[in-house]
């Protein structure tokens, strides 16, 4: 039987980028935005603010835009403060690569695994899902969601008792599934 577990989100992750006041490297999102338009053109940026000072900085989020080329739900979020919609550009590749940001997502995750009751069997076929795209190492979330160290799951991998289609090593943040042989 395959057991299912979801990495689930809990919070936004932090940005990392340098503060220019202070010597701070994470700023968390507001969830505002500042929309701008000079005639036919639109700007709008995401706010985040430094965790150290509390100073303002701004992701660009649309640049010098005709504002009939803008969908006017996308118009209708950003004057909103939609936080769904903060989420989903912290997502976007296109916008942290044009902002040279990353994301910190240390504590902003969770683990579901929907309970313990497929611990004590002898093989356990798992499907793992992440809700968002966050980077976890796999070992970490077998540890978690099977009770055991992280020496324990590297042990068993190369034991060959814990074997997955994907390399365990390093970060994941797609779906992936494994199996484990007690």
């Amino acid at each position: 039987m395959l057991n299912n577990w979801v990495v689930v989100p809990t919070c936004l992750p932090l940005v990392l980028r340098h503060c220019h006041a202070c010597a701070s490297r994470r700023f968390r999102a507001s969830g505002k935005f500042r929309v701008n338009a000079n005639h036919k053109l639109i700007d709008a940026w995401l706010l985040v603010l430094c965790t150290t000072c509390g100073d303002t900085a701004k992701l660009s989020v649309l640049e010098r835009m005709n504002v009939r080329s803008v969908r006017p739900e996308l118009l209708d979020r950003l004057h909103d403060n939609d936080l769904g919609l903060t989420a989903e550009l912290l997502q976007d590749p296109v916008v942290r690569r044009r902002n040279r940001i990353a994301l910190d997502w240390d504590g902003a995750w969770r683990l579901d695994t929907g309970g313990s009751d497929h611990l004590g069997r002898e093989v356990i076929d798992i499907s793992v899902r992440f809700a968002a795209r966050i980077p976890v190492r796999p070992v970490r979330l077998i540890a978690e969601g099977c009770g055991l160290s992280r020496a324990e799951v590297e042990r068993l991998i190369t034991e060959g008792k814990l074997v997955s289609a994907v390399r365990l090593s390093g970060k994941l943040s797609g779906d992936f599934t494994f199996t484990l042989k007690r």
